[in-house]
């Protein structure tokens, strides 16, 4: 029986077809089950290039224009002299890290996309791997600052993630994360049409106040939740709109539903804690 990440209750109910909602604290994720293998197949270069993106190294301006937003929300909570290492968690094709590579003396980005961490590598040339962020040695290195951009609804066991980033993070250090909004309006009008709800590369779907009660588990606090926005370019919202509603084999639910996909833009948050 599936068990909440957030509180470890066995209780649940039908939320949407495959979709779970916790009982108790009101989790939502979705019912499915993936080793590795599975989990690492699904990141190929294809989910970049025709499945889940149009062409996502041609939406690199308009991504790092994401990054940027973020960042300029980050350099408020940033002290250069006490914050000069930081990691990314899921860093794709390595476009954060290639914006604040100066800024940092370390910058680490870890991903378990084989293509988007030869990209990063080899035309950004930043310092990226591809390893699974459990998996990962980070000793004797510890980090300031970590970064989970959009990864978090990725990730199968998203508790173990946070823990294990609490205890390679310095004293005062920060980690950020930005997720999408399982109780927002439009996640409520869209039900389970919106956007964020494809398993399986969406997994879990946090509202403002599980990510916070998971976060504080593992002993941060919270000093930032508020809604960043998201920016997409003309082609992707295209994409969006008429190509991925045809791709019906890319989104499964454990029936073999599609999920049809019709979402401008996705209500997201940023989430900053020490």
């Amino acid at each position: 029986m599936p068990t909440c990440i957030v509180c470890r209750s066995t209780q649940h109910l039908l939320f949407y077809e495959g979709i779970l909602r916790c009982s108790e604290c009101g989790h939502v994720f979705a019912d499915v089950t993936l080793d590795d293998e599975r989990l690492w197949s699904i990141y190929r270069r294809d989910y970049f290039f025709g499945e889940e993106y149009s062409d996502y190294v041609a939406d690199q301006r308009v991504i790092q224009k994401n990054f940027r937003k973020r960042l300029s929300v980050l350099r408020r909570f940033i002290n250069p002299e006490k914050h000069s290492r930081l990691l990314e968690i899921g860093c794709a094709y390595g476009f954060f890290l290639d914006l604040v590579r100066k800024q940092f003396k370390i910058a680490v980005g870890l991903d378990i996309s084989e293509d988007g961490v030869r990209y990063a590598r080899e035309e950004l040339g930043v310092d990226a791997y591809q390893v699974d962020f459990l998996h990962y040695d980070c000793s004797p290195q510890i980090f300031d600052v970590i970064c989970m951009w959009d990864t978090i609804e990725h990730i199968r066991d998203p508790h173990l993630y946070i823990e294990k980033a609490s205890s390679v993070m310095s004293s005062g250090g920060l980690l950020a994360l930005t997720t999408g909004d399982i109780e927002s309006l439009l996640s409520r009008l869209q039900r389970e049409r919106w956007r964020m709800i494809h398993p399986p590369t969406h997994i879990h779907y946090f509202s403002r106040r599980t990510i916070e009660r998971l976060l504080r588990q593992y002993g941060f606090e919270i000093v930032y939740n508020r809604y960043c926005g998201f920016f997409r370019s003309i082609d992707n919202i295209f994409y969006n709109l008429f190509i991925l509603r045809q791709k019906n084999h890319i989104f499964i639910i454990l029936s073999e539903n599609p999920v049809l996909v019709d979402l401008i833009s996705i209500l997201t948050y940023m989430i900053l804690c020490l």
